[in-house]
């Protein structure tokens, strides 16, 4: 599976070790930057919208962001259409995104989360699947609001 992942400067550190755990458990990471360095601010909406390109032109299976809280950055990704951004504090969070949600980006709060913690969270999100049935009918009334339809 290939996942594409960014940081602003809240996630650098663990950007970087979620790809070094990543590439150890065989995924193809492909890491998209974004800030330099800790002390270097750089805006997120850019880096989520770039992440959010890969998923859906279909150059990685899903995507990760991470981000101080991940409000914002779950807010600009959810704006990319075909995207299914959840931001997931713990484990349970990470499974109901992907099993009842089939989100393709996982959103991470580096400020919030231990890195153990958010290699757990990554680990469930990765390798939940998505449940289909009823799941998969409220998918695609979510789909429906992105196309600016009403659910009936």
């Amino acid at each position: 599976m290939r996942v594409a992942i960014t940081a602003d400067h809240n996630g650098v550190a663990l950007r970087a070790e979620l790809c070094a755990w990543l590439t150890a458990e065989g995924y193809d990471v492909d890491d998209r930057g974004g800030a330099p360095d800790a002390a270097t601010a750089v805006d997120y909406p850019a880096l989520c919208a770039d992440v959010c390109d890969e998923v859906v032109a279909g150059r990685a299976e899903r995507g990760i962001v991470l981000g101080g809280s991940g409000l914002g950055e779950t807010m600009a990704c959810n704006k990319i259409r075909g995207i299914r951004a959840g931001l997931c504090h713990d484990e349970w969070s990470a499974g109901i995104s992907r099993g009842n949600n089939d989100a393709n980006v996982l959103v991470i709060a580096a400020k919030t989360l231990p890195t153990r913690e958010a290699l757990r969270v990554a680990a469930t999100w990765l390798t939940t699947p998505f449940k289909g049935g009823v799941h998969a009918r409220r998918v695609a009334q979510i789909e429906a609001l992105e196309r600016g339809e009403r659910p009936a």
